[in-house]
């Protein structure tokens, strides 16, 4: 059976705001109604039936267990699109990519489009185990006295609510304690994280005053630029900020890391005939991608090292050295995972290490996240992917022609990479 090709055809997202700032009361749906309506304006989807969209959160409240569906119903889109939910991690839209992708290649859809969001700021907390039991007792209790009787059951520290802290349940460490072991372990220096969280500010500031992002940003709720990006940083001021993880010898900052995140993107994808028939111009092509997953929890500076091996595995099946790029979109979690990666698929001795045959190529720094990265964007979980995905379509399709790589790790040992070409 002959495959269709995927193409890209469209790109959208709002902008990303730090938890608890201008989206801090709105739900995940919302957001992604945002992103999703932007998109279908920009690209004249009102009315129009797609094949499917996918999409998702990593964090959603039990409410939101068909949140895709749920939101393509608020848009302008015909309802009878069909809508699912995904989910891995940090990998969520670019999975969501993948998933819609091989739909079209199979020819079981024409057009769809992948989605990814995230509420931090309206997450969801965990109760202890005592009171909900309590309350699940007197939910089925009929008398009023029986009711009262299991909820003062609970002792006061069970009413606390618990808060989300981003914990691998395997090791109880967060990705940031994980990134810790990961820069010693590979001996990742501060000055190296601090100057690679630098560059991202100032290409993500360069590239808002060409306007590069003018056409793919829809402003929501007051906000019209990513709140996270530090135009006025400096490496004086990097290197001034106090270590956020490990509090005595760590090198990892709220400066070199990213914070929590509320933001959606979305991502139209169509065979060739689609977009020709709805006048579309073709961004790029999805080719290759790959999914990794890795022992972390006796190794745990391998927690966000996963897109190593996906990388390997596609390179070799798309018979292509690293270096053979025109553009790298690495997701930049935490500066020292992307330099940790970089340095095992750089270094033959390094490579050979961690697992590989030998070292997978050389990246020209200069074509590496030329648009800025998550530290100056910042993170939403599930709605990273597609800001990666359209900044890469976007920088081949204004080239003309070209290869472009994505890598981006997530949480419980996993990765993704992708290669788009024009």
């Amino acid at each position: 059976m002959e495959t269709k090709k995927v193409a890209i055809v469209g790109y959208n997202r709002i902008p990303f705001a730090r938890i608890n700032t201008a989206y801090a009361d709105k739900t995940n749906q919302e957001l992604l109604v945002a992103a999703l309506n932007g998109l279908i304006d920009h690209y004249h989807l009102k009315g129009k039936r797609l094949g499917e969209v996918a999409g998702g959160a990593v964090i959603k409240h039990i409410s939101e267990s068909n949140l895709v569906r749920e939101s393509v119903m608020e848009t302008l889109l015909d309802p009878a699109t069909p809508a699912c939910d995904l989910q891995q991690a940090c990998d969520t839209g670019i999975e969501a990519a993948i998933y819609i992708g091989n739909k079209i290649a199979l020819g079981q859809i024409e057009s769809g489009i992948a989605c990814g969001v995230e509420a931090m700021s309206n997450i969801p907390f965990e109760t202890s185990a005592r009171l909900r039991k309590a309350l699940l007792k007197a939910n089925k209790e009929k008398s009023g006295f029986g009711k009262i009787k299991h909820l003062l059951s609970p002792k006061l520290k069970d009413w606390m609510p618990i808060v989300y802290k981003g914990q691998e349940p395997e090791t109880g460490l967060t990705m940031g304690g994980h990134t810790e072991i990961t820069a010693k372990h590979y001996q990742i220096s501060r000055e190296e994280q601090d100057e690679l969280a630098y560059k991202s500010h100032q290409n993500m500031a360069k590239a808002y005053d060409e306007g590069f992002f003018n056409d793919m940003i829809t402003p929501a709720f007051g906000l019209d630029k990513d709140n996270n990006l530090r135009r006025d940083t400096n490496p004086e001021k990097l290197a001034s900020l106090k270590p956020a993880f490990d509090k005595q010898n760590g090198t990892l900052t709220a400066g070199n890391s990213t914070p929590f995140t509320d933001g959606a993107s979305a991502i139209l994808l169509a065979s060739e005939e689609w977009a020709k028939q709805n006048n579309l111009p073709i961004l790029a092509y999805i080719t290759f991608s790959e999914v990794a997953g890795i022992e972390y929890v006796k190794d745990q500076q391998n927690l966000l090292l996963a897109p190593v091996f996906a990388a390997d595995r596609m390179l070799k099946k798309a018979g292509i050295r690293l270096e053979e790029f025109d553009y790298y979109e690495i997701h930049e979690a935490f500066a020292a995972q992307v330099l940790a990666t970089l340095k095992i698929w750089e270094n033959d001795n390094v490579a050979k290490q961690f697992g590989l045959e030998k070292a997978l190529g050389k990246i020209d720094r200069n074509k590496l996240n030329v648009k800025g990265g998550s530290l100056a964007a910042a993170h939403p979980f599930a709605a990273t992917g597609g800001r990666i995905i359209g900044t890469l379509a976007k920088l081949l399709h204004e080239k003309g022609s070209g290869k472009g790589f994505i890598s981006i790790c997530a949480a419980r040992g996993q990765g993704v990479t992708m290669i788009l070409e024009k």
